[in-house]
């Protein structure tokens, strides 16, 4: 699988594990709505500091953004 669409399905899959909204997660990332929309669609490559920056608001380790889509 694509590593972006891989990321996007992991960001949504930890968002709706947590119950927030994309706007609650791009305040707690400091990010705009938009990219993490883009995010979750798989149509943005994110920079390895946008990486960081999700991961510590979903509150998760980075690598676990990058695994295979847990069930």
């Amino acid at each position: 699988m694509d590593v972006v669409k891989l990321l996007g399905m992991n960001v949504r899959h930890h968002r709706k594990q947590k119950g927030i909204t994309q706007e609650e997660l791009a305040v707690a990332a400091g990010m705009e709505r938009s990219y993490v929309s883009d995010l979750e669609r798989g149509t943005r490559n994110p920079s390895v500091a946008a990486l960081g920056r999700l991961a510590v608001a979903l509150e998760v380790e980075p690598a676990a953004l990058l695994q295979s889509v847990p069930d």
